[in-house]
């Protein structure tokens, strides 16, 4: 959904792109930050943010929350508890609800597909519950479906808002969750343990594989739905046989019972580990699988309307900055691109969100070539579409310090402002550190590269070009350390290879003050020295 009036432009350091829903704690923009990740931005209600309960509770939940790893959850990356306003921020899903796959067309799921479903929403739950957290609000919405797999988001925040009078979510005694997927012990207003989350899954589940809540329908009376989960036992009547026993062990009425998200694995996947979806078929049914597809090629264009400021297709943007600098050239190689597109706004304690799925947890499993294929193209929305723009940037850098540099005179034997090669062959001294340039038509855009000291072959410069929906990282080796300074052609590092284009080669050459880049197509931008404390 577009962004409304009211709604502002950006949040700490993500620019928001759109809206994402509304829900009881307050509104969720889709949003990407600063270094090009795309994240779920939640902001907190205004009637909220001066709750001083609410703020402490909001203020614990997300320090636990930033604890828990795992691949089957969105994780929290960055937050803001003490601002006018509180937000966090997540990773972003692509993919749509549970609720919205199944309540849209009222089709269940098929049984295949709800055993992959259960195995990994218990390991999620495994994963919350170890960092002593309980979800308390787990329910189809807060479940999303992706091309490799579910995820579990808005784990433990359910509980900042049990401090918030009037918020709009159910509440008994001072419990709190939402009708139909709520577990006895919440309804009563007891103590909650984590075996509350495996009832809610139990719920969960049975709505997956029967379109249906299994103690109401949608229609139902709060009040009635509520006494049947504390009182009555679930309707299973139409969930099939291959997925009742796992459902009502779940939906067991003392928690005691219930088993362990580690025991639900292990029966869901038959006691091995190469149970359904351990084959080449994707895991979702065709046609859903197929709308992934279609929703990511949907969020990408979302993600770079036409005149956001990417560098995509402007191939001027290069030329047009330092085009009046001149003198003698120095000689630079080629950069390599060693930006990452996904990059967290800020790492979280224990885990590194920018890296991937917690390494010791057990990886996705395959969900065949055509999977794969989308998989690509969910990427691309998911964790890349930061990256629009590198195709015309063969001729600028970023990332890079170095001090006055030596100019190469005339068969390079002299050097504007003094600046001599090393006596081992190596760059000029002035030329080390970091050097950053703005695109003059794109003051959003910025090149910034770091030069290091290397002889010919090394690795000696490392760029960053960033604006507003994209980040590209860069590495070029030393082809000759002159006077002049010359690099061989750049090479992507990290980064979407589609919008991240390497350099040509290039020779550098230091110009009143500034490192001017020229590269053998053409193009050539002037940087300025950053100080030693904003080489970051």
């Amino acid at each position: 959904m577009p962004l409304e009036a009211q709604d502002p432009p950006r949040i700490g350091d993500y620019r928001l792109i759109g809206r994402l829903g509304e829900g009881g704690m307050g509104r969720v923009f889709l949003a990407r930050s600063d270094r090009g990740r795309t994240v779920a931005v939640k902001l907190v209600r205004a009637e909220l943010a001066g709750e001083e309960e609410f703020r402490a509770r909001f203020r614990r939940e997300v320090r636990a929350a930033q604890q828990v790893g795992g691949e089957w959850t969105a994780p929290v990356l960055d937050a803001d508890t003490e601002a006018d306003t509180p937000w966090l921020a997540t990773g972003y899903i692509a993919g749509p609800s549970l609720q919205q796959v199944v309540g849209r067309s009222g089709t269940p799921l098929p049984e295949r597909t709800v055993l992959i479903l259960a195995a990994g929403l218990a390991r999620a739950l495994g994963s919350i519950h170890a960092a002593g957290i309980i979800h308390r609000d787990l329910k189809p919405s807060n479940v999303l479906l992706t091309i490799d797999g579910p995820r579990v988001i808005d784990f433990g925040i359910a509980r900042a808002l049990e401090a918030a009078p009037g918020n709009g979510v159910t509440r008994t005694k001072g419990a709190i969750g939402s009708p139909g997927f709520m577990a006895p012990e919440q309804v009563r207003g007891a103590p909650l343990t984590p075996a509350c989350d495996v009832f809610c899954l139990g719920s969960v589940l049975a709505y997956a594989a029967t379109g249906r809540q299994p103690f109401g329908t949608v229609d139902s009376v709060v009040h009635a739905v509520m006494f049947r989960i504390a009182q009555e036992e679930p309707d299973l009547s139409a969930v099939p046989e291959g997925l009742r026993a796992l459902i009502a062990g779940c939906l067991a009425k003392d928690p005691e019972q219930r088993p362990t998200p580690e025991q639900l694995v292990a029966q869901a996947e038959g006691g091995s580990g190469d149970g359904p979806g351990a084959d080449d078929e994707p895991w979702l049914p065709g046609a859903l699988t197929a709308r992934l597809g279609r929703h990511a090629v949907e969020l990408l264009e979302a993600e770079h309307p036409q005149g956001g400021g990417a560098a995509h297709g402007r191939a001027d943007a290069p030329s047009a900055a330092g085009a009046e600098d001149s003198g003698p050239p120095l000689a630079v190689a080629p950069t390599h691109v060693v930006g990452r597109t996904s990059a967290p706004a800020a790492p979280a304690p224990r885990r590194d969100a920018a890296s991937g799925p917690d390494p010791a947890r057990t990886p996705p499993r395959r969900r065949g070539a055509g999977a794969a294929l989308l998989t690509a193209a969910a990427l691309a929305l998911a964790g890349a579409g930061a990256v629009t723009a590198y195709a015309l940037m063969s001729g600028d850098g970023g990332g890079l310090r170095s001090t006055d540099a030596a100019v190469g005179g005339e068969g390079g034997t002299r050097t504007q402002g003094g600046a001599r090669p090393t006596a081992n062959g190596g760059l000029p001294a002035s030329y080390l550190g970091t050097w950053e340039t703005t695109l003059v038509h794109s003051p959003d855009e910025v090149r910034r590269f770091t030069l290091t000291q290397g002889k010919a072959g090394d690795i000696v410069l490392t760029m960053t070009a960033t604006g507003a929906t994209y980040r590209c990282e860069f590495a070029a080796a030393l082809a000759h350390a002159g006077p002049p300074v010359r690099l061989g052609p750049s090479t992507v590092v990290s980064g979407q290879t589609d919008s991240c284009s390497p350099g040509s080669p290039s020779t550098l050459e230091m110009v009143h003050g500034k490192l001017r880049r020229i590269f053998d197509d053409g193009k050539a931008l002037s940087y300025r020295k950053l100080p030693h404390g904003k080489r970051s």
